[in-house]
């Protein structure tokens, strides 16, 4: 029902800062709460950022709270996440997420909550 398409990763020295797009196409992105994941080698996909559908809320996990943050441009039909102060842990694949099943101002964290899912895209902080 919808795509995505993330776009954005690279390599970044630790310190920096990398911004990641997440396109949709076939549905506008404001009818989802849209989520980051990351899966790091050797870890379990986890929870990194969130935006509500109304767009209103956000929410992040403790590990990237403060260095991280999520954004939607409606006209792009894009979700952004800005990420700062990059440390090595941050090394990763990130995932963009789609729930289409949450109310308007509820946010989800867990994988099982999200209906569509991206590709993924890696991002690799180096010392």
């Amino acid at each position: 029902q919808v795509q995505l398409v993330e776009s954005g990763g690279g390599l970044v020295q630790a310190g920096g800062s990398l911004r990641l797009s997440c396109t949709a196409s076939g549905r506008a992105v404001s009818n989802y709460c849209m989520g980051w994941f990351r899966q790091a080698p050797g870890k379990e996909r986890e929870f990194a950022a969130v935006i509500a559908q109304s767009g209103t809320r956000t929410y992040y996990a403790d590990s990237v709270k403060g260095r991280f943050t999520i954004s939607r441009d409606i006209a792009r039909n894009t979700v952004y996440l800005e990420m700062n102060n990059l440390k090595l842990e941050d090394t990763a694949v990130y995932y963009c997420a789609a729930d289409g099943d949450q109310p308007l101002f509820d946010i989800a964290v867990r994988t099982a909550d999200y209906d569509y899912w991206g590709q993924g895209t890696q991002v690799t902080v180096s010392s």
